[in-house]
């Protein structure tokens, strides 16, 4: 599955940068019967428009939904385990935290964890841009129908501008996973308390949530062999014990790290690469 697995990614333009992190395409031309299972565990909120395949999350246990061809993912503070039939195709955009504000009227801690059709929260403008992902002939059709939607989108909500300091964090939570909350407060002016309540507005979860997923993926993508951290790095990713780490790595995909590192998990293992892959981008 993983040699079938074909993924893109494109940087937003410059009007939008403060805005998006990242563009994708991901696709795989499996057989119609084929049924991929896995997880994701995002660390920003994202739009996908699913233009092929039979996709569902279990949105609770044992319960698998669906919901529509364009969704809204909110940042994940455990794995969201997903399912398609049949080969698929996905394109999509990432949401900065320091950007939330500027596309929605919510705090993000509100759909944390959620799953929703897009037209939800977008109203007609969700519909604008999947019409106009379904039309596209190439990658740049399908980043211009949703660039242009964007911008709509921004255009509602004039007064919120990027929020530095959340900009500024999530360089932190992606370079420095085990500092701690107190001195990341004090390199942002901000107290613990105004981190926390910060946080959960911009990018749903707590700063302990976000750092604690943050070491995870970064021991999860150590693990899948996709950085080579120094020794210095990897002895401040490792957890104080095994029992530790197995707690965490359960936490988040469900397995223990043995069974991860031989496990077939082609959608996050994707995620783990483009993450690496824009970790020091900003």
């Amino acid at each position: 599955m993983g040699g079938l697995m074909l993924s893109r990614t494109y940087r937003p333009s410059a009007d939008l940068a403060p805005y998006i992190r990242r563009f994708y395409v991901f696709e795989a031309p499996l057989p119609d019967g084929a049924v991929v299972e896995d997880f994701l565990l995002a660390e920003t909120a994202f739009v996908r428009c699913l233009l092929r395949g039979d996709w569902s999350a279990e949105t609770k246990p044992g319960e698998w939904n669906t919901a529509g061809n364009i969704v809204f993912f909110g940042a994940n503070s455990g794995p969201l385990k997903v399912r398609v039939k049949g080969g698929f195709a996905v394109t999509g955009f990432a949401i900065r935290p320091s950007g939330w504000h500027a596309l929605f009227p919510d705090p993000h801690n509100l759909l944390a964890d959620d799953m929703r059709p897009l037209q939800q929260l977008w109203g007609d403008l969700a519909d604008k841009m999947i019409e106009g992902v379904v039309q596209a002939t190439d990658d740049k059709g399908q980043l211009d129908a949703m660039e242009n939607c964007i911008r709509e989108r921004l255009k509602m909500f004039p007064g919120h501008l990027p929020d530095p300091q959340m900009a500024q964090f999530e360089i932190i939570a992606r370079t420095d996973s085990t500092i701690r909350i107190e001195d990341a407060a004090a390199q942002l002016g901000l107290s613990a308390r105004q981190l926390e309540r910060r946080c959960l507005a911009a990018f749903g979860l707590s700063p302990k949530a976000i750092l604690r997923r943050s070491r995870f993926l970064d021991a999860a993508t150590a693990l899948r062999g996709f950085s080579s951290p120094s020794e210095v790095e990897l002895g401040a990713l490792r957890y104080y014990d095994q029992s530790h780490m197995n707690r965490e790595f359960r936490r988040y995909t469900g397995m223990t790290p043995r069974v991860f590192a031989n496990a077939a998990t082609p959608l996050q293992t994707a995620g783990l690469k483009l993450r690496e892959e824009s970790r020091y981008e900003d």
